[in-house]
């Protein structure tokens, strides 16, 4: 489940990008298959983190959480049956999965529910103080996931590449278009009973620096190169 907003990793959008700069380093096979998984992994539960903390969810989990409360399912299952729409909708954008595109849905979703359990006995109904704490924690962790699943170069997830292909059938800015989609997913969540608060503006301005800082360790290929 990819959902940023700010100036995250796009992928190959920018020509340019590719041919400045230092040469690319290579990762191991072995690497960038740890790395993905334990991304995937950081970011299930940094989406418990924020979704516990009462304080407002990312974007797409806005979206999630306002389907949770009209269908009663458990989140995972949300998530992936979302993740399997959007995944449609790349068919007639041209895009194409990778290993990490299909373990992105199926990772996250298997992660969220158990994650979301375990906070719950922990801290049942956190005070404010601790949910701006589980908040803040969440969107560095989910930065820094981001950064590594994204760096491992296995394929985008649903959004991403639901994103990168209105961006290429379109020629809009990648801000503008990624703005579109986080803004109409916000609006539809809210309306369906997602959490938005302020750790959701938080999250829009504060996710995108530190994906570029934890990107100078988890991508050595760069956030935007060929890999």
């Amino acid at each position: 489940m990819t959902t940023t907003t700010g100036p995250t990793a796009e992928h190959d959008l920018d020509p340019a990008a590719e041919s400045a700069g230092p040469a690319p380093v290579l990762m191991s096979p072995a690497r960038r298959t740890v790395q993905l998984l334990l991304g995937l992994v950081g970011f299930g539960l940094a989406t418990a983190l924020m979704l516990h903390s009462g304080q407002g969810a990312m974007p797409w989990a806005v979206l999630d959480q306002g389907l949770v409360d009209r269908t009663g399912l458990a989140y995972g299952w949300v998530v992936l049956g979302v993740g399997l729409l959007v995944m449609l909708a790349w068919i007639p954008l041209r895009q194409r999965p990778g290993i990490g595109t299909v373990a992105n849905i199926i990772v996250i979703s298997l992660v969220i529910d158990p994650a979301l359990w375990v906070l719950e006995r922990l801290l049942p109904a956190p005070a404010l103080a601790a949910g701006v704490g589980l908040a803040l924690a969440g969107i560095v962790l989910l930065g820094v996931s981001t950064a590594a699943y994204v760096g491992a170069r296995l394929g985008p997830g649903p959004r991403d590449g639901l994103m990168t292909g209105l961006v290429q059938v379109t020629g809009w800015p990648v801000w503008l278009v990624k703005t579109a989609i986080e803004v109409s997913v916000v609006l539809l969540g809210v309306l369906l009973g997602g959490t938005f608060g302020w750790a959701t503006v938080v999250f829009a301005f504060g996710v995108g620096p530190v994906v570029q800082v934890a990107a100078r360790w988890l991508a050595p290929s760069g956030l935007t190169g060929r890999h």
